[in-house]
């Protein structure tokens, strides 16, 4: 029936934590019964506001108008271009949205429209809201007429206020919504705007292809001049150091190439006759009637001589056999062959001195090609500084040439451009006068009213609960104290308009109320506990004071009295004695007197002749310091055995724990002790703090009873037990 002292302060840490982040549906559930009115109102406020909402808001109608982003138009002239792969960057798409929403561009719109004479941008026939922000705003203004020049700035703000441009998903279309009172003042004005816009386009492309016409024209002069200058540099430079190109390079470079050639070719023929006079020199001593020699001469004359001198030796050998080698024709024969052969040898050395003659020529041009190509190469080398220089000149010569080509061609073609009127926009849905509203939506409104006046409540509702510290039902009882909730009890404070004793007496004025139904649950659950340990002493304590534990005391005893079990009520509270003034106000001696004298408790105890109810009122002359040391002295041990032996109930009405420690000091002199907590009043933290100050007390606590609940308030937490719940339940005497 108790818990130890260490289950108090989880007890108190799981509700902390279940209060601050854990919800069940069963805790949801508890939470909207129990503040459904305050969701329900917050609910009644937003539609009631909504509903002032659109009965006082001005009608807007909404017209729209869509441009789409084509760059193949500007692509006609361009013959280099891909008109079907080409793409447009997304940057530049969005860029146009913030053109379109610009001050120039609308302000154009504002003068071409004189929408500055237009009642809706004057500012008459204001909106409530409009009229009380207009009336603030003047008190820091200056005082003075606003100049025209102010008067478009705020027309060109209401305009823009009222103008969405916007991308449509990853298209390249803008879409252009103008909000007005007017359906036809919307479509006006946008369609004015796109227009204003696709001008606006073609009026900065041809200033830009303008612009940039004049700055080719400049540039191109400039770089004419530059490349006339470069050439003529160039020319300039080769008169100076004697440079003549020819349609193969340079002359020296064409020069000193040709002499190459004939250098080489002049090696080859004095090598050539060099081998000839060798040739010519090695068969000189040989028999020139030789077929080798011959051979090797190849020369007609030779050839004609050897075959006349072939001749003659074949006849003298046939003489000189027949007729002897002295004989005259065969002497004849051999003088001829000498002159033969002196004719050979005379031949030959004529083409010996021939031959050396084509040497030495062939040397001697041989000598003169190589000097002309030093003396080339060694111009070459003076010269080679000023080539380089050359190749410099005509380097830059050739770039000016190049850019100035190229900057007459883009001259030509922006001149083309620039009378050319294309733009990479174009009007793809013109603006008409929209059929509905666009705002105030009726429904959406309601509906958003509705959705957010609901998350209102809830919000409200769930705050209360979660930030609040106090205990509504018996499920945070039992959450909190770690014992059985023996009931709710319902506020019966009404009843005390007839009179204070009324109260004290409810049970028997209204026996089948829910009050009285409730008590019979504790002692019903005191008798059951009764089965397996003694409980005749039973306290009722509460935590401050005003929580009615007097109220309940007292009618928990003329309850059980009613029943026929001896009964006996004690004003335990020596501080107050408010139950004292409500029985027995009259009483002249009581516990007090009892505590000093045991045997004459009969003098002090009042019976009730309608409930058979005995009481022990408590008489004091003035408040008692010593209150605890008497409420727990062995005397009131004495007092109770006492009443043990006499009653079968003993009930005591205890201080409250928090201020004072009386009910501390006698919790040992008691069996079991029901705690009364104040319905929606009583804390956890001064529920923690009683209960967890006193480890006798958390052992005698039998369970605890919420007390004074709202009977209103508990229909709606206890609508889930049915209508016909409270059925049984006669609140009426």
């Amino acid at each position: 029936m108790y818990q130890p002292r260490e289950h108090f302060q989880s007890g108190h840490r799981f509700g902390i934590e279940f209060g601050g982040a854990v919800l069940s549906f069963e805790r949801v559930a508890d939470v909207l019964r129990r503040q459904w009115p305050i969701i329900a109102a917050c609910a009644g406020a937003s539609l009631a506001l909504v509903m002032v909402y659109l009965i006082t808001a001005q009608p807007m109608y909404t017209a729209n108008a869509r441009i789409m982003m084509d760059t193949r138009q500007a692509q006609v002239l361009d013959k280099d271009s891909n008109t079907n792969s080409a793409l447009i960057d997304t940057g530049y798409v969005d860029s146009q949205v913030e053109i379109i929403n610009s001050d120039d561009l609308i302000l154009s719109v504002v003068r071409r429209l004189k929408l500055t004479e237009d009642p809706e941008f004057k500012g008459s026939n204001p909106g409530l809201l409009s009229l009380i922000i207009g009336k603030v705003s003047s008190l820091f203004g200056s005082g003075e007429p606003p100049t025209q020049e102010r008067i478009e700035h705020a027309v060109v703000e209401q305009v823009q206020k009222n103008l969405r441009t916007e991308r449509v998903l990853t298209t390249y279309v803008l879409s252009l919504n103008y909000r007005a009172r007017t359906p036809d003042k919307a479509a006006k004005i946008a369609n004015a705007i796109a227009n204003a816009y696709l001008v606006g386009a073609l009026e900065a492309k041809y200033q830009s292809t303008k612009r940039a016409t004049e700055w080719l024209q400049q540039r191109s002069l400039e770089l004419s001049e530059q490349a006339t200058a470069s050439d003529r540099a160039v020319q300039t430079f080769k008169a100076e150091h004697n440079i003549v190109g020819t349609s193969r390079g340079l002359m020296s470079e064409q020069q000193l190439s040709d002499l190459n050639t004939q250098l080489v070719q002049a090696r080859a023929a004095t090598a050539e006759a060099k081998a000839r006079l060798d040739r010519i020199e090695a068969i000189s001593d040989q028999d020139l009637a030789q077929p080798t020699v011959t051979d090797a001469l190849n020369n007609s004359v030779i050839t004609r001589l050897r075959a006349q001198y072939l001749d003659l030796q074949a006849q003298y050998a046939d003489w000189s056999r027949r007729y002897g080698k002295t004989h005259l024709a065969a002497v004849n024969l051999a003088n001829k062959m000498d002159e033969l052969r002196k004719n050979i040898a005379d031949e030959l050395h004529r083409i010996g001195d021939a031959y050396r003659s084509d040497y030495e020529i062939a040397k001697s041009r041989e000598a003169s090609l190589e000097k002309n190509v030093k003396d080339l190469v060694a111009q070459a080398g003076h010269t080679g500084q000023a080539e380089v220089k050359l190749r410099d000149l005509e380097s830059a010569a050739d770039t000016y040439r190049n850019l100035y080509n190229n900057f007459l061609e883009k001259l030509q073609s922006a001149t083309q451009n620039q009378s050319f009127p294309l733009s990479e926009a174009r009007l793809i849905s013109t603006a008409t006068n929209p059929d509905q509203k666009s705002s105030p939506r009726t429904v959406l409104a309601l509906v958003g009213g509705l959705v957010g006046g609901l998350c209102l409540g809830f919000g409200v509702a769930f705050a209360r609960e979660l930030l609040s510290d106090v205990l509504r039902t018996p499920g945070e009882v039992e959450d909190e104290l770690g014992v059985k909730c023996l009931g709710v009890l319902p506020d019966i404070g009404p009843a005390a308009k007839t009179g204070a004793s009324d109260i004290s007496r409810y049970v028997v004025d209204h026996p089948f109320s829910r009050f009285a139904e409730t008590l019979r649950n504790i002692k019903v659950s005191i008798d059951v506990a009764r089965l397996t340990r003694e409980i005749k002493v039973i306290g009722i304590v509460s935590s401050l004071p005003k929580e009615g534990k007097t109220t309940v005391a007292a009618n928990f005893a003329q309850l059980i009295a009613l029943t026929g079990h001896r009964t006996v009520l004690i004003d335990g509270d020596l501080h107050t004695r408010s139950l004292t003034r409500e029985l027995a106000p009259n009483a002249k001696s009581g516990l007090v007197e009892a505590l000093n004298d045991p045997a004459s408790l009969g003098y002090h105890v009042q019976r009730s002749k309608e409930t058979g109810l005995d009481f022990l009122p408590s008489v004091v002359a003035s408040r008692m310091v010593n209150s605890a040391d008497v409420i727990g002295s062995k005397a009131m041990a004495e007092l109770l055995k006492v009443l043990r032996e006499h009653y079968e109930y003993i009930v005591i009405d205890l201080a409250p724990v928090m201020p004072v420690a009386d009910s501390k000091a006698v919790s040992l002199l008691i069996d079991a002790m029901v705690y009364v907590i104040e319905w929606g009043q009583t804390t956890r933290s001064a529920l923690q703090e009683s209960v967890s100050g006193s480890e006798v007390l958390q052992k005698k606590l039998l369970g605890a009873v919420l007390n004074r609940a709202n009977p209103k308030m508990l229909k709606r937490i206890e609508a889930y037990k049915g209508k016909h719940h409270n059925s049984y339940y006669v609140e009426h005497a």
